[in-house]
Order: structure tokens, then sequence, then C-alpha cells
């Protein structure tokens, strides 16, 4: 039994095909069988029921996986470790990243992000909070950039720079005349994320939660609720990050009355060898980013 066709199985597990399996593992699919049927007869049972158009993990192979993970990842944190112990800041580096900040972020952050450690290859994953936690105690992602407090002691984060939200009307909203909004008059007609989104939450919350929705609409992607903004279908709460796009739009931007906002930090597990790269590459994105919350509330006026 070797690692190798340990990540085999992983593999054919998630992608629940040979074919797609054997390609993410850059293998032929008839290499892939092989090596699974062979590791079947070590063990002396069959790990996948095999149909026309589906591989199904049989209950056996339920039982296992969890070990087979369990192998992979302390193997793979042997390999983190000893890069460590060469350079944290060489080789690739999975950073995740939620929708509402990276299409923001990161084209600010990136060059100087290669300028600074020019061995470091950051890969970038924008996915939903929840997706995000999971990927990265599951060894799929080394850092997370989040706006949302760490739940558990396998976790730890740094703050790196504070984002105000601002109200984003359409030109002829009866609010977009005054130079600050108060929070609750927004809730009326406000439009909002979909389940899931942190924003959607914190945006409920800036708001009081009072009232019900003024839309029915829950948007999948914060340029959805620009574009329905700037159409004139409500109002919303935008990170300050996404003001350019918005006043691109049209949308007229003021800021609230409370300054509320949100709390941009990087997350990674607390044993995370390469801690080095967490706090280096966090400190260049709050370097770029420091003096931020200021100026974007100052731009609305």
């Amino acid at each position: 039994m070797n690692l190798r066709d340990l990540r085999y199985v992983l593999a054919v597990a998630e992608h629940a095909h040979f074919g797609r399996a054997a390609k993410a593992c850059g293998i032929s699919q008839p290499t892939l069988s092989v090596q699974l049927r062979k590791l079947e007869e070590l063990l002396g049972v069959a790990l996948f029921e095999r149909a026309s158009k589906s591989v199904v993990p049989t209950a056996a192979c339920e039982r296992l996986i969890g070990h087979a993970r369990a192998a992979v990842a302390e193997a793979e944190a042997m390999l983190a470790v000893a890069r460590d112990l060469r350079d944290p800041l060489a080789g690739r580096f999975r950073l995740g990243i939620i929708p509402t900040l990276a299409p923001y972020l990161l084209p600010l952050v990136f060059a100087p992000l290669r300028e600074a450690f020019p061995a470091l290859e950051v890969e970038p994953w924008e996915d939903q909070t929840t997706a995000l936690l999971e990927r990265l105690r599951a060894h799929e992602l080394d850092a997370a950039l989040l706006a949302t407090e760490m739940d558990g002691p396998d976790l730890a984060s740094l703050p790196l720079f504070a984002e105000p939200f601002l109200a984003a009307l359409p030109p002829e909203h009866p609010l977009a005349g005054r130079e600050v909004v108060a929070e609750a008059d927004l809730a009326r007609d406000i439009l909002v994320l979909a389940d899931g989104h942190c924003l959607r939450n914190q945006a409920l919350e800036a708001c009081g939660h009072s009232g019900a929705l003024g839309g029915a609409l829950r948007a999948a992607s914060l340029s959805t609720l620009l574009n329905m903004v700037a159409a004139g279908y409500g109002t919303t709460l935008i990170p300050g990050l996404a003001a350019g796009a918005a006043q691109d739009a049209g949308i007229v931007l003021r800021p609230l009355a409370a300054r509320v906002g949100r709390t941009v930090r990087i997350a990674w597990r607390a044993h995370f060898p390469r801690r080095a790269a967490v706090e280096a590459v966090g400190e260049v994105i709050a370097t770029r980013l420091r003096g931020f919350a200021q100026g974007a509330a100052a731009m609305t006026v």
C-alpha cells in the first residue's frame, strides 16, 4: 500500500467517475483502474461499486476512507514541514477568499505579493465562508481571507484591515439626497445576497432586521445586487472595496450613520507549519490596504 493509491481512492470518491478522477490525478483511466484493483486485492474488500456511468463507494470504502484521508494529510504535513524548513515563502500557497472580496481585493494585492515573494505561487480559491473553512480544515487550503470571526481552537486568524459598509442607492431614490444614511432606513427595500454569504447576515444585522425585506431577490453575487440597484430595483449595503464598481454602474454611495463595517482577516490551521508564509502574505495585504477605511468613506461625500 502506498500514498499514491490512497490519493487515487480519494479522487474516485470525490469525482464519482473514473475518467474525471484519472484526469485529476494526471494519469490514464486504465492505470487508475489497475492500481485500484490491486489495492482492493491487498485489502480483501471492494472499494467501489462500478456502473457504466457512475462509481459509488461501498460500505467498506466508507469505513476506510477516513483513514486514507488522514494518511494523505499526514504525509502532506510532513512535506509541508520540510518545505517550511527550507523556505516557507517558496512553493504553492493555496489562498481561499470569499466572493464579496475576491474581485475587488485580488487585483490590488497580486502584484505586491509577486514583488515581495517571487518564489511563492499564490493560488486563489473563491468560495463562501463555510466551504472555505471546510477546505481549510481538510488541508485543501493553506489560508483563507474571510470577514468573520474564527470558531474553534483548531483555527487561528489575524485581522488585516477594516472595510466600511456603504449605502448603495439608485440616483432617484429618496435617500440619495442625504449626506449620511441611517442603516434602519434601508430596511424597507434592501436587497441581500442568498443564504451562505456572510455579507447577507452582516447587512441584515446592520439594518436591525427591522421589517420585511423589500425585494424577493436573493442574489448569488454582489455584481447582481449592484446591477439591480442601478436599475432602480432597491437599495443594498456594499463593502467599501466595491465602491469603484458601484460608481461605474451609476449608483449613488453614501456613508452610514453608525459607520458599520467588517474586518477582513486571514485564517489558517493553528498547527499549520508554514505560519511564517501566512503572516507574511497577511502583512503585504494589510500594508496595501492601510488607511483604506478612511479613504473609502471619504470618497462618497
